[in-house]
C-alpha cells in the first residue's frame, strides 16, 4: 500500500498556513465521536470489557506501531483511534478497581479538553493569565481545608514530586546554604517515614543527594499506622548515630492498607524536636471535604506541608497532584528560584509577583487547577463530601458482604476504602497449618488476576507486603458503582478462583 500525505500536512504555497484548519478542526470533531462511543460509552459500560488483553507481540503488531516516511489518510488514522481504545484498560469502567484513581467526572474532563486545546504554560500571568488567578484560588480552598487561613503552593506533576518539594524545602529551611553550596555544606541529614509510606520518600533521599540509608523507618501497627513511641525512638537513634534529623514524612492513607497515620502525637514531636512535619495525603487528603470521615486526619493543620492529589478520590483526571505549604515567607520560591531574566523580566506592565513559575523546578508546566476547579464549579464542596461518603459506604457494604462468605479473609478492618484481603480456594480452606499452606496461598491472587485480565471482566491489584503473601487490593472509589458492582466482584473471584 502506498501511503499518500496527510490532507493537514500536503504541499502547499509557501504565503498559505502549512496546516488546514478546516480539515483539522473536521478531523478532530470525527475523532470525538470515537472517543465519546469507545472511551466514554463502551468504557463506563458493564456490559463491556475493562481489558481487552492481547500479549505484547500480537498487540503491536495489531497496532502496527511503526512510523513511516509517508502520512497516513484520516479515515485510516480515525481506526488507529478505535484501535488504541479498543486495546487500552478502561480506567473509567464501573470494575476497575486497580488504581488509586478510578471513573471520570465529566466536567473534569471538559476542563481537560480544554486545558489541552489552549495548550499553555502555568509560569507567568503573560501566557496564563486564567490559569494563574485559577490555581491560587484552588489552591487557597485546599489550604483551607487544611485548616490553613494562609499558606503557598503549587501544582506538580504527581504526588512523588510533591513528595520531594516537601523535603527539599524542609532541607532548604533548616540549611539555606545547600542551594549555593550543595552538599558540601551538610551534615549527615536523616530522614523519618513509616515502614508502609510510599516509596516516593526513598526516590527523593537518592534524588536529593541525602541517601537512601538516611531515612529510617519506623515501626507501624497491625492496621498500618505510624507508632509514634517508635517515631521518638528512632529519631534519637538516629542522633546518636551522628546524624541530623530535619523531616518527618507522615502518611494519611497509605498505598497499600489505605492507613492513617496518628498526626497530633506525630506533630508533638516534631514541636519537640524542631523538625519540618510533612504529611503525604496524596491518596487520603480528600476525606477533608467529609465532616464524618475528616476526622482521620486530626491534627493536619499543626503541619508544615501536605501532599494532595485531587486525582485519586476526586476523579480529576490524572495529573492532579499539589503540594500545599503553611509558610508565608516565601520558601517555596526562595529554594527553587533560578531568577530567570529571559521569563522573569522584573519590570513587566503587572504586579510580577504573578508569574509563579519560579515556585517550580519545572520550566514549562501543565495547567492542572482547571479540571479541578471546573468540577467543584459543577458540584460544589457538598458534591464532593458526598463522593467521599458514597465510598465510605460501598467500602462498609462490600466487607459485609465478604464476612458472609467463605473463602474471603480479610487483613483487618479498613480505615479507607482500601479493602485487603486473600481468597481461600475450596482446596486450602481448613489447611491453614500445612508447611506448605503459605506458598501455595502466595500462588492464588496472581492466577485469578490473571483469568480476570484476560476475560476482560474486572480489574485489582494484589501484593505481598511485610510477612504476608500475595493478597488482594480493592479499591472502591467510582461513584459509577452500586451494591450490584460489589457483589459481581465477590462472585466472580469464586467464579475464577474455586478451581484452584
Amino acid at each position: 500500500i502506498r501511503h499518500r500525505p496527510s490532507p493537514l500536512y500536503g504541499q502547499q504555497d509557501m504565503n498559505e498556513p502549512l496546516l488546514d484548519n478546516s480539515e483539522g478542526q473536521l478531523f478532530l470533531t470525527e475523532a470525538f465521536k470515537v472517543i465519546i462511543e469507545e472511551v466514554l460509552c463502551k468504557g463506563t459500560d458493564v456490559k463491556e470489557k475493562v481489558c481487552e488483553w492481547r500479549e505484547p507481540e500480537e498487540l503491536a503488531a495489531l497496532l502496527d506501531l511503526e512510523l513511516r516516511e509517508n502520512g497516513e489518510p484520516q479515515h485510516q488514522l480515525l481506526q488507529r483511534i478505535r484501535d488504541v481504545a479498543k486495546y487500552s484498560v478502561k480506567t473509567n469502567h464501573p470494575r476497575f478497581f486497580n488504581q488509586l484513581f478510578a471513573g471520570v467526572d465529566y466536567h473534569a474532563l471538559t476542563g481537560r479538553f480544554l486545558t489541552e486545546a489552549l495548550n499553555t504554560s502555568q509560569y507567568t500571568y503573560e501566557v496564563a493569565p486564567v490559569f494563574v488567578l485559577m490555581e491560587d484560588e484552588v489552591l487557597s480552598k485546599l489550604r483551607s481545608l487544611v485548616g490553613w487561613a494562609e499558606g503557598d503552593g503549587i501544582f506538580c506533576p504527581g504526588g512523588t514530586m510533591s513528595n520531594m518539594y516537601a523535603m527539599n524545602v524542609a532541607r532548604y529551611r533548616a540549611f539555606p546554604e545547600v542551594k549555593l553550596k550543595g552538599m558540601w555544606s551538610l551534615p549527615r541529614l536523616a530522614v523519618f517515614t513509616s515502614q508502609q509510606s510510599h516509596y516516593s520518600v526513598m526516590k527523593a533521599a537518592a534524588f536529593q543527594g541525602i541517601g537512601t540509608e538516611n531515612v529510617f523507618k519506623v515501626k507501624v501497627d497491625d492496621r498500618g499506622c505510624m507508632i509514634p513511641e517508635d517515631l521518638g525512638e528512632t529519631i534519637e537513634l538516629a542522633k546518636s548515630q551522628g546524624a541530623v534529623p530535619f523531616f518527618v514524612h507522615a502518611t494519611s492513607g497509605t498505598t497499600v492498607q489505605g492507613a492513617f497515620d496518628p498526626l497530633e502525637p506525630i506533630a508533638d514531636i516534631c514541636d519537640r524536636q524542631g523538625l519540618w512535619m510533612h504529611v503525604d495525603a496524596a491518596w487520603g487528603g480528600s476525606v477533608l471535604f467529609s465532616k464524618e470521615h475528616k476526622h482521620l486526619m486530626r491534627g493536619v493543620e499543626r503541619a508544615d506541608s501536605v501532599t494532595w492529589n485531587p486525582h485519586k478520590m476526586m476523579l480529576t483526571g490524572l495529573q492532579c497532584s499539589a503540594i500545599l505549604l503553611k509558610d508565608t515567607t516565601h520558601l517555596l520560591k526562595h529554594c527553587h528560584s533560578a531568577d530567570a531574566k529571559y521569563l522573569f523580566q522584573q519590570d513587566k506592565f503587572y504586579d510580577t509577583s504573578l508569574d509563579t513559575g519560579d515556585k517550580s523546578i519545572q520550566c514549562g508546566r501543565k495547567v492542572d487547577c482547571l479540571k479541578l476547579w471546573l468540577m467543584w464549579k459543577a458540584v460544589g464542596s457538598k458534591g464532593l463530601e458526598e463522593r467521599v461518603d458514597r465510598a465510605f459506604t460501598h467500602t462498609r457494604y462490600l466487607v459485609e458482604e465478604m464476612k458472609r462468605r467463605e473463602g474471603f479473609e480479610l487483613i483487618g478492618k479498613p480505615l479507607f476504602v482500601n479493602v485487603c484481603f486473600w481468597f481461600i480456594p475450596p482446596s486450602l480452606r481448613g489447611k491453614e497449618n500445612s508447611p506448605d499452606y503459605n506458598d501455595r496461598l502466595s500462588k492464588v491472587a496472581p492466577v485469578i488476576k490473571e483469568r480476570m485480565m484476560k476475560q476482560g471482566t474486572m480489574m485489582l491489584g494484589y501484593q505481598p507486603q511485610g510477612g504476608r503473601v500475595n493478597f488482594f487490593r480493592m479499591i472502591v472509589i467510582s461513584p459509577q458503582l452500586s451494591h450490584q458492582d460489589m457483589t459481581f466482584c465477590l462472585n466472580e473471584i469464586e467464579r475464577l478462583g474455586n478451581d484452584l
